[in-house]
């Protein structure tokens, strides 16, 4: 079973998003996903101060088995990227949602937050898979 930590909101393209102190939001995927795509040998990254929608590709993770794209879980700007994964890409493997963050949204619309998904809304739509 997969591990849904409570205080993360979700998307259902496996992305997950937490809320920060200072209002930015910080993404990367979930344990389900990096499970289903096995070891990650590459993560491509979006640009910093690259304007963003919600739903649109913004980076990729390729796997021993797979490529896959990232969507941003809501609109805004990236503000920071996660550059540790260039040189440790298992990273996003052995701590998904620590160390294994991928980038950080400055959110254009407050809602988009809020409408993602929580963890047993997450834990339901995955559970057929």
């Amino acid at each position: 079973m997969s591990d849904i930590p409570s205080e993360l909101k979700y998307a259902s393209s496996h992305e997950w998003a937490r809320l920060e102190d200072d209002g930015s939001i910080v993404v990367g995927i979930t344990d389900h996903a990096q499970g289903l795509l096995g070891d990650v040998v590459y993560v491509e990254l979006p640009e910093i101060d690259s304007d963003i929608g919600a739903g649109d590709e913004i980076a990729v993770v390729e796997s021993v088995k797979a490529a896959s794209d990232i969507y941003a879980p809501i609109s805004g700007t990236i503000i920071e990227i996660n550059d540790t994964l260039e040189d440790a890409p298992e990273t996003v493997n052995t701590d998904c949602y620590g160390d294994g963050w991928m980038f950080r949204i400055q959110p254009s619309n407050e809602t988009d937050y809020q409408d993602l998904m929580d963890a047993e809304a997450y834990q339901e739509s995955i559970a057929d898979e």
